[in-house]
């Protein structure tokens, strides 16, 4: 009988890529609200893009919260309409 030898190499790094990817869509999922610095990182478009473009729209402003000066979005439902957007250029 000749005897199995199995080798299997692991690039730590992608491993490591990979599972902050998941932990990363885990996150946003969990997300209640959304502020444009978030917005900005999520959706790979400027705070300035996103002010002109984006948030004026009104399927967006619905969604929109204020309390002072500070102002968020309810995440999903902003994702959502930012995705309806989008889909129609």
């Amino acid at each position: 009988m000749i005897p199995a030898q199995v080798q299997v190499s692991i690039d730590e790094k992608a491993v490591q890529k990979f599972i902050e990817g998941e932990l990363e869509k885990q996150i946003n999922q969990q997300l209640l609200l959304v502020d444009i610095n978030k917005l900005s990182e999520l959706t790979c478009m400027s705070v300035r893009y996103l002010e002109e473009e984006i948030l004026r729209d009104p399927r967006i402003r619905v969604h929109e919260r204020k309390k002072n000066r500070k102002r968020w979005w309810l995440a999903q439902p902003t994702f959502k309409a930012i995705e309806e957007i989008v889909s129609e250029w």
